[in-house]
């Protein structure tokens, strides 16, 4: 990929639709634009005109609006321009190609993003929070890579690093000037910091706990003998009717899933096969593939029948989930008389909804870590996390240098192993691998 190029790429999904958005970035995008176009006035920056896309004989293929970004001041920090035509998928392939035959070059994956952050646009953790806003599933996710988008995690991380810097900076001056004599801060006044830096950056790393929650969401098991209302509690969590609801025991036989949104954390609910012996051998191998789900669940529904007595299979799946722990217990059909009242449960009705409210947000505090900070200081990235955590590992090793009174040279390699590793989230410091890793993930157009 050339940065002198021109680029071309249709920016909205593929198929039919009331619009289509063709987008070209580059030094020639007015010239190239102007190629595909009739009708078009002296171009004015950020201003929409009315225009004629044409074909090779310039016979009129659809009316347009024409918006004009001018460099610096546009996504790409390049000269912009915006195709709006209506969604018809010949007539964007074929303005595409008369775009490539007249100079521009289709754009890779996340072209657009990538030139914004080269260009100086915007930094790495935001061209990230980008990929993530397009991919969010609930508003949550949307409004946290909006705020990411806006520099939150940057600005999170901007004090640390200045704070470093001035670290370092001390350091170097105490090694320049060792020979007239000038004096150094002492091994306290380097530990106290220290330890701000260190402690800014573990909270950053350890808030991953609940964005890893925000970007990937859960998943959670719904488990109980047959006929407790599993699949009743699975269709009211997730608001309509998913799964079938019988009363005939053992009516679901294979795992049935589907994702909701509690509190904007994304859930994968899984509603299981009652657990019980049978001989049936579907049957039998839905009873381990329900096994199978409560293993590979974050957290487990354990479903109990209020209104009638405990049965050796209820004993059965309590034993076996309170090993594994992270689990709910709660005692379905309180709108009958209740015959059972399982200390711990949760009274709730997938009939009537009464206690749902209640079990939600006991989902989401079970889920969810409990962590000190304002709602946009966290992080949602692994890749930012893992840069912490050696960022982390490089503080502690310069603690333990100060401690054992090495040479402040070799000390300053472990704060430049921290500072390169901070700088690696915003791109500061970075490598084309990492580049091509992250925009790959990108769509066509963004």
């Amino acid at each position: 990929m050339s940065p002198e190029d021109t680029i071309v790429a249709i920016s909205t999904p593929p198929g039919r639709g009331g619009l289509g958005i063709l987008r070209l970035s580059g030094t020639d995008a007015c010239l190239v634009a102007a190629k595909l176009l009739r009708s078009i006035p002296p171009w004015e920056p950020w201003r929409a005109s009315l225009g004629e896309l044409v074909d090779d004989e310039g016979h009129t293929l659809d009316q347009v609006v024409v918006t004009y970004f001018a460099r610096p001041r546009s996504y790409t920090a390049e000269d912009v321009v915006e195709i709006s035509c209506h969604g018809s998928p010949i007539v964007l392939r074929h303005a595409v190609e008369r775009a490539l035959r007249c100079g521009a070059r289709l754009a890779e994956p996340g072209e657009f993003t990538l030139r914004a952050f080269l260009n100086g646009r915007i930094d790495l953790a935001q061209a990230e929070a980008v990929r993530d806003l397009i991919e969010s599933t609930t508003l949550y996710q949307a409004r946290v890579a909006a705020q990411q988008a806006d520099g939150a995690v940057s600005r999170r991380l901007a004090p640390l690093k200045s704070q470093l810097l001035e670290l370092v900076a001390l350091l170097e001056a105490g090694i320049d000037f060792a020979e007239d004599d000038v004096s150094i801060a002492p091994d306290a006044e380097l530990l106290r910091r220290l330890e701000p830096i260190a402690a800014g950056v573990e909270q950053l790393a350890r808030s991953f706990q609940f964005g890893k929650l925000v970007s990937s969401g859960l998943t959670l098991a719904i488990l109980g003998r047959p006929n407790v209302g599993k699949s009743s509690l699975f269709n009211r969590l997730l608001e309509q009717e998913r799964a079938i609801v019988t009363e005939i025991p053992g009516t679901t036989r294979d795992l049935v899933s589907e994702t909701c949104s509690i509190h904007g954390i994304p859930v994968k609910l899984v509603d299981t096969a009652g657990i019980r012996s049978t001989a049936d051998r579907v049957e039998s191998l839905g009873v381990q593939k329900s096994y199978e789900a409560l293993a590979d669940s974050d957290l487990t529904l354990v479903v109990v029948d209020a209104s009638q007595p405990l049965e050796p299979l209820d004993e059965e799946v309590l034993a076996r989930t309170q090993a594994l722990g992270r689990r709910l217990l709660v005692a379905n059909k309180c709108d009958l008389p209740t015959v059972t009242e399982l200390p711990g449960a949760m009274p709730v009705s997938a009939v009537t909804g009464e206690g749902i409210d209640r079990l939600r947000q006991a989902i989401y505090d079970a889920a969810v870590p409990h962590l000190e900070g304002e709602e946009t200081g966290f992080i949602t990235s692994l890749r930012h996390e893992q840069l912490l955590r050696e960022a982390l590992a490089a503080l502690d090793r310069a603690r333990e240098a100060i401690h054992a009174r090495i040479p402040h040279e070799m000390l300053m390699l472990d704060l430049y192993s921290a500072l390169r590793a901070v700088d690696t989230i915003t791109g500061a410091t970075t490598v084309e691998d990492i580049l091509d890793k992250i925009f790959s993930t990108f769509c066509i157009g963004k």
